[in-house]
């Protein structure tokens, strides 16, 4: 008996563990690099002017407050929306 005909059978993970790990990884993966395309995303709205930024439904104000709030790896997105439905909420409510 050889410790080479047993070393292969030495598991320290099972399989489904190491599936679940890579998984995990690769969702945490991809969730920051969502939060940072849309932090970029949002700060490309700062090159837009007041009208257009109006017609999507936010202020330049909210666009400043919401990479303000999030931090590098926080996803300013929801801020942003967020802040269009509170506007479009209150913009056409009677007097």
């Amino acid at each position: 008996m050889s410790t080479t005909n047993y070393g292969t059978e030495l598991k320290l993970y099972p399989a489904a563990a190491k599936t679940r790990f890579a998984a995990q990884i690769m969702l945490r993966t991809k969730s920051v690099w969502r939060a940072l395309r849309n932090r970029f995303e949002a700060n490309s709205l700062h090159d837009l002017d007041d009208y257009q930024l109006e017609d999507i439904g936010i202020t330049r104000h909210d666009v400043v407050k919401a990479l303000d709030r999030s931090g590098v790896l926080d996803d300013p997105s929801r801020l942003l929306t967020r802040a269009a439905r509170e506007h479009a909420r209150t913009r056409f409510k009677r007097l």
